[in-house]
């Protein structure tokens, strides 16, 4: 029988996972907020702006209405980070007593500095929250090109029946209980992101990439150690793995932000022209403020929150290679002492 899943988003992932969820023959609904989106996806049987040439099948159920979604044996949130709470308080009364709730959203609650699930926790309470992270981008996965993500959750048997639910033959599924590790992972590669970007409208070279890419990576499991989550989690799917893809590749928006702001372009227009959430730009002052509450060093994000107030990028570029110099021993840097 095939399972009763709700998407709550019709962002470029919730579109793309509506389209692969129902092409492995599941029963998909797929909410919107807004009625004329859901519309013009009706229309046109694509989302025309987000993924052109994507067929939306007819099969899957367009709603508007949250009361839609009260069968659904699987609810997928899939909006922006500062969307999340509205959306879990949203979408409560209508669940179904066994649901299980997940989230593909990634990035940090502005204010509350709260991982995403823990936000959808106190808005939908006393049920497991399974986390979906990884190296996936919404254009290759509504394409069926082959990807692998994970299902983490503090209630194992929860992600285990997600993995099971979701793993087809284009998408294989890996379950963790590091949930910390596995949200930081996917909210601070975001950041790094945006640095590889503005590397590139530098036109900086392969060296530059690769040293920013493997310094991200390093102050990300910094922080993430300082906050329980488990060091190995950084060299999987959801820390280095969400990394590569995210700063390499043109189907990522906090990359193509980045290039703007590296070519010139104030960080406010940037954004406003990538036309969608730039969810490493929001993250950058949240992980900020959270490395320094917990005591630990986040150079290139400290960086990057100045370029957003105003500071040249090459100006950042000079102070971070003029920093002190430091060992690069894992067990130093893991223990917050770069």
């Amino acid at each position: 029988m095939p399972t009763k899943i709700a998407i709550l988003g019709t962002g470029g992932f919730g579109v793309a996972l509506s389209v692969m969820c129902r092409r492995s023959g599941q029963d998909v609904t797929l909410w919107g907020k807004f009625p004329e989106e859901i519309a013009e996806i009706r229309r046109y049987g694509e989302h025309k702006r987000l993924l052109p040439g994507v067929p939306v099948s007819p099969e899957i159920t367009l709603t508007s209405d949250l009361s839609d979604i009260r069968e659904a044996e699987l609810v997928i949130l899939a909006v922006p980070s500062f969307a999340v709470r509205e959306t879990a308080r949203a979408a409560a009364p209508f669940l179904s007593p066994k649901a299980v709730v997940a989230n593909v959203g990634k990035g940090l609650e502005k204010g509350t500095k709260k991982r995403l699930s823990e936000v959808i926790s106190e808005e939908i309470p006393d049920r497991p929250i399974v986390v979906l992270s990884g190296p996936s981008h919404a254009e290759e996965i509504a394409r069926g090109v082959p990807t692998t993500i994970v299902a983490a959750s503090k209630n194992r048997e929860s992600a285990e029946w997600v993995q099971q639910t979701l793993t087809n033959p284009t998408l294989r599924l890996y379950v963790n209980d590091d949930v910390v590790g596995v949200e930081l992972g996917g909210a601070l590669k975001n950041i790094i992101a945006v640095c590889a970007g503005i590397c590139d409208g530098l036109q900086l070279g392969d060296n530059t990439r690769a040293a920013l890419i493997t310094r991200g990576l390093a102050e990300i499991a910094r922080l993430g150690v300082s906050m329980k989550a488990d060091s190995a989690t950084f060299s999987g799917l959801t820390g280095v793995g969400d990394l590569i893809v995210t700063c390499t590749s043109m189907h990522s928006r906090n990359h193509r932000a980045g290039i703007l702001i590296g070519q010139g372009v104030p960080p406010e227009e940037a954004i406003s022209r990538i036309g969608m959430t730039v969810e490493g730009c929001i993250a950058a002052r949240t992980a900020w403020e959270l490395a320094k509450e917990q005591g630990v060093s986040m150079p290139i994000t400290e960086q990057l929150c100045l370029v957003l107030e105003g500071k040249s990028p090459r100006s950042a570029l000079h102070d971070l290679m003029g920093r002190p110099n430091r060992h690069e021993n894992e067990r130093v840097w893991l223990q917050g002492q770069e």
